[in-house]
């Protein structure tokens, strides 16, 4: 199976290689008051492909929060519920065994 995976993200490399080999003309964006951008049209490609990643995770971001938030009300969540220290129940201990208790 690993090596399937490696076989993929070679095959994506050269394929993504490839395209950015095969778009090496200039491309210019032009800007407002008369400003240009010249560069390679893969750098615009990616440029946009990044923006487009980056919005969509930004975009999501405030229904993950909700997400994870009902998630932690849950009624059967461990993480929920109070904190018992499960020691406290422990029979009276010497107090040379309760502090090599603590240390471990």
């Amino acid at each position: 199976m690993r090596i399937f995976i490696w076989l993929v993200r070679a095959a994506l490399f050269f394929v993504l290689l490839a395209f950015a080999l095969n778009n090496q003309h200039e491309a210019s964006l032009k800007w407002f008051f008369g400003h240009e951008w010249r560069t390679p049209m893969v750098f615009v490609v990616l440029a946009a492909f990044t923006l487009g990643c980056v919005f969509g995770v930004l975009a999501m971001v405030p229904s993950w929060w909700r997400a994870r938030q009902a998630a932690r009300q849950q009624p059967g969540d461990p993480t929920a519920s109070s904190s018992v220290d499960s020691r406290s129940t422990d029979p009276a201990l010497p107090s040379d065994a309760r502090l090599l208790q603590h240390e471990l």
